[in-house]
């Protein structure tokens, strides 16, 4: 399983962190990908993590202002989230990739968190 944590309530501008903890697999042997849903709007991909050599991609609209990482120590996979804009809320998911160096795509990822709730406002 996958468990998401760290979404809240924050002015524009600030920043959050969001963690994605497994309990009974190790992540690093995976791809990660974060993804998020505003309410009326389809899912979207934010950022992912490749297994292999741990490189990372954004989507256009977060580059520069967020981060992934891998915490192995914590078995965790963290979203560091900056300068965040209220286009930013929505239900932030974590996912883990059948295969290494996945797209966007539902069908490419086999669990997937609960959500956790991030909102951007003044």
């Amino acid at each position: 399983q996958l468990v998401e944590s760290g979404g809240g309530l924050v002015q524009p501008g600030g920043s959050l962190r969001l963690s994605c903890a497994a309990s009974k697999f190790t992540l690093d042997y995976y791809a990660i990908s974060w993804f998020r849903q505003a309410p009326g709007k389809e899912r979207e991909g934010v950022a992912r993590i490749s297994a292999y050599d741990g490189s990372t991609n954004y989507a256009d609209s977060v580059k520069g202002r967020f981060t992934i990482s891998k915490d192995n120590a914590e078995n965790k996979v963290n979203l560091q989230m900056n300068n965040l804009k209220a286009e930013d809320t929505g239900v932030y998911y974590c996912a883990r990739a059948y295969a290494d160096r996945p797209g966007w795509e539902n069908y490419e990822y086999d669990y997937w968190g609960q959500g956790t709730q991030v909102t951007v406002s003044a």
